[in-house]
């Protein structure tokens, strides 16, 4: 799995997360006590934060493949020439195994 898609897959998560998190307070919203607010209000801080860290996390993933394909852009036969050393690197390194 590449770093891309840990981060896609990451933030699929962290988006369900929030979701069922909405759906539980919305389903308490009914509920009255002193010990059901103090647990919705922390749950609404941690959602926000939740929000917050997704989307800091998305501005990151596509500001790191804008800086990746300017790069690859700018310097295309080096790009191929990292890639086949590295393949070929790792080629030989599974190969002695």
């Amino acid at each position: 799995m590449t770093t891309a898609e840990a981060n896609e897959q990451l933030a699929k998560d962290l988006k369900a997360v929030v979701h069922d998190a909405e759906e539980l307070l919305k389903a308490t919203a009914g509920q009255a006590g002193e010990k059901v607010t103090e647990v919705r209000h922390r749950l609404e801080a941690a959602l926000e934060s939740a929000k917050g860290t997704c989307h800091c996390l998305e501005e990151k993933t596509v500001a790191a493949a804008k800086a990746t394909d300017l790069c690859i852009r700018k310097h295309p036969y080096e790009s191929i020439g990292v890639a086949f050393g590295l393949g070929l690197l790792i080629g030989v390194l599974v190969s002695r195994r």
